[in-house]
């Protein structure tokens, strides 16, 4: 089965930002060392075949998309991390970088194949997992559970946990921490697809394939520059503050609610790779959130492409601090609409 994954490159911190040139001799070192691979090794001798890749450089690092074969998910995610990690040890260019963040990106229905070949059951009728497999998804939980002790500003009970409810405790953690890592998640494929935009020099309607853009109402997709990518990045950064601080109010403009919108669907991925719990359960449960975390549903009227009046079409007002949400913010700099 084929995998679409994503891997975000940072160059050392205390370095400085990668300039042009910098940026086009990231991407030859990258591509000529992922081409030269033809097949690569995992563990217990699987072979896995890359199909094809793309390297994308930016001020701080560079992005990698990267189409693999493999037998299961999470030898196709091991295996990259790996890779990316030995070539830049063995780059002499490349010392001090990291390997941030390496995930799989797939559709439902390759998550869905892929997860169900982990557990087929045996002959006997007996389900047998992988003790591999089962390592993966319990340290995937762990980091989870973990990574919900950052968001604070919802208690449990916005994720439906409460007494005498039948949400629980750990389901409620599973899918907070999903929201901090979607944040992670969305803050890394915004570089990428800031970088995308950059190189084609027009909007998203001008590039086959985005992350966080694709995700966004296709009917403004035209008015999708690397500006307003630059912007919503921002949004998204200022959103994963809020989430992390003691208390919460609605989201302070149409973009930061689109922002939690796409965090959202990267949380929900989340939590298929971990199979923390069902699909239906989670969307349950994020069913609870949607009450918490947003002053109205209004923000999904521009998924709604029969209605193109619901909004004002000019995205640039989606930065603006909207009295549906929050009439009382301030506007970041950086999300002026102001030459």
């Amino acid at each position: 089965m084929e995998y679409q994954l994503s891997a975000e490159l940072t160059a050392p911190e205390n370095g400085p930002d990668l300039d042009p040139l910098q940026q086009v001799g990231v991407v030859a070192l990258l591509d000529s060392r992922l081409s030269r691979l033809a097949g690569i090794e995992g563990p217990d001798g699987v072979e896995i075949t890359p199909v094809e890749h793309a390297v994308h450089a930016h001020l701080g690092g560079a992005n990698v998309s990267w189409l693999l074969d493999a037998p299961a998910l999470v030898f196709a995610e091991d295996a990259t991390r790996a890779v990316l990690e030995q070539l830049l040890e063995e780059t002499e260019l490349l010392r001090g970088w990291q390997v941030k963040h390496c995930a799989v990106t797939a559709t439902d229905d390759q998550l869905e194949s892929a997860l169900a070949a982990s557990t087929e059951p045996a002959d006997d009728g007996v389900i047998e997992i992988d003790p591999a497999d089962q390592l993966e998804l319990t340290e995937r939980r762990q980091r989870l559970l973990d990574a919900s002790e950052y968001l604070r500003a919802f208690e449990l009970d916005a994720f439906g946990f409460t007494d005498g409810g039948d949400v629980t405790e750990q389901e409620a953690r599973y899918v907070a921490g999903a929201v901090m890592h979607g944040v992670e998640m969305v803050t890394d494929e915004l570089f990428g697809d800031i970088q995308l935009l950059e190189d084609e020099d027009g909007t998203a309607v001008d590039v086959e394939a985005l992350w966080v853009m694709d995700e966004l109402p296709q009917q403004y997709a035209d008015q999708y520059t690397a500006l307003f990518a630059k912007q919503l990045l921002v949004t998204t950064a200022i959103l994963g503050y809020r989430l992390t601080q003691e208390e919460w109010t609605a989201p302070l403009c149409l973009a930061e609610a689109l922002a939690l919108h796409v965090v959202k669907s990267r949380a929900e991925l989340e939590l298929d790779l971990a199979d923390a719990m069902p699909e239906e359960r989670a969307a349950e449960i994020f069913a609870h959130f949607d009450d918490y975390a947003f002053a109205d549903g209004a923000h999904e009227e521009l998924y709604d492409v029969s209605d193109l009046e619901a909004f004002d079409s000019d995205v640039i007002t989606w930065f603006r601090p909207d009295p549906r949400y929050n009439d009382t913010a301030g506007l970041h700099p950086y999300l002026t609409d102001e030459d």
